[in-house]
């Protein structure tokens, strides 16, 4: 009989490749806080629509609780949870869950570093992802988070203790997509139009006045024109001047005066067409309905089932993002306690629903299992 050999072949990635020249370490570091990071941090600052979908998705996330076997382990563990340490004066994992979902929106990626010593567990940060640098390791899945230290980007010391989260990675994009990735021509039109209505309120809203005097016969013998312009100017500044701290002051001048205000004849272009046409595609992008940014569009402002059930799915996305850097603190936990207990993630409810309209959904189903039962139990 033939004996059977078994050969072993080392596991090797086929798409992601090694050095290619003596120089290619040079090209494996990726910076994360590139000019697109700041771009999109300054469309946050400059449309507030913006500011508050990213805040309301966070918000819209809920929070979540810890499951174990164990229900000793289990209350401890989601007493850590609720007591931990995150810096800046902030305790407890939800607030470290807000700003790395907050960071991961806005950047398509996060970072965090769990604070561990031999006595245990003792806090919870999160970094800004903008001050990291990317490096590819040895092998196809190996990542190294860097930072720059003496002038020299560096691998930290501690890579085990590190988070780091993608959004929407991509294969052009393997360090994830941030939210805002297609709106900046939208926002930079968008901008325009806010700051041309500005210009034009400056222009035609400061009302400014034609002060035309018609001197009778013989009083251009005593004065001349130019003399009779500067006193009148005077005189109309003097006035209007004591007008802005809300005294009365008349205004006399001699001959035939004539004051009009000077306005534009030409109309202003309507904004409401094209500013709406733009916050669609925006609000689009995020996945929210319009009047949980305050937009009134419609007559109702309440959330059909199906886009309740659409907001759901990517409210569960963003929690399938963030799962995994969560049971890694959590493990993290356990290893600190001596403790080798399997823990999940348990999410709160998402409750977008109306409330009486789920009790009525409820109540019919009780009522159609009960005509089934009635039905399958008589002969």
């Amino acid at each position: 009989m033939k004996k059977q050999v078994k050969q072993s072949a080392a596991a090797a990635s086929q798409l992601r490749y090694g050095n290619k020249h003596p120089f290619a370490e040079l090209n494996r570091f990726t910076p994360m806080g590139d000019g697109e990071s700041e771009l999109y941090r300054a469309m946050r600052e400059a449309i507030p629509i913006l500011d508050a979908a990213v805040q309301k998705l966070v918000r819209l996330t809920g929070g979540f609780s810890v499951s174990c076997r164990n229900k000793k382990t289990e209350r401890a563990l989601n007493q850590f949870l609720q007591t931990v340490a995150c810096g800046r004066g902030q305790y407890g994992v939800h607030s470290f869950l807000s700003a790395y979902m907050d960071s991961l929106l806005t950047y398509g990626r996060a970072v965090g570093e769990m604070v561990v010593s031999q006595n245990g567990f003792h806090a919870l940060c999160w970094g800004d992802v903008r001050d990291i640098h990317i490096r590819q390791g040895q092998g196809p899945l190996d990542v190294q988070l860097c930072a720059c230290q003496d002038g020299q980007v560096k691998p930290l010391p501690y890579q085990d203790l590190l988070l780091f989260t993608t959004l929407n990675p991509e294969p052009a994009h393997p360090y994830g997509v941030s939210l805002f990735r297609s709106m900046p021509f939208l926002c930079d039109v968008l901008l325009k139009i806010y700051h041309t209505m500005g210009l034009n309120w400056e222009r035609a809203g400061n009302v400014r006045y034609s002060v035309i005097c018609k001197p009778q016969n013989g009083e251009m013998e005593t004065f001349s024109a130019t003399q009779r312009a500067e006193e009148v100017s005077r005189a109309w500044s003097r006035a209007m001047e004591e007008s802005k701290s809300g005294s009365v002051r008349d205004f006399v001048a001699v001959g035939d005066v004539e004051i009009k205000a000077i306005t534009a004849d030409g109309t202003a272009l309507d904004s409401q067409v094209p500013v709406r046409q733009i916050l669609e595609q925006l609000v689009a992008k995020t996945g929210l309905p319009p009047f949980l940014l305050g937009l009134s569009w419609s007559n109702t402002e309440r959330m059909s089932s199906q886009q309740a059930d659409l907001l759901t799915s990517e409210l569960w996305a963003l929690r399938r993002a963030v799962e995994p850097t969560l049971q890694k603190i959590c493990n993290m936990w356990l290893r600190t306690q001596g403790l080798s207990e399997e823990t999940a993630i348990v999410w709160d409810e998402i409750t977008l629903q109306d409330t009486v309209e789920e009790a009525h959904a409820g109540l019919y189903r009780a009522q159609t299992r009960q005509i089934e039962e009635e039905l399958h139990g008589n002969p």
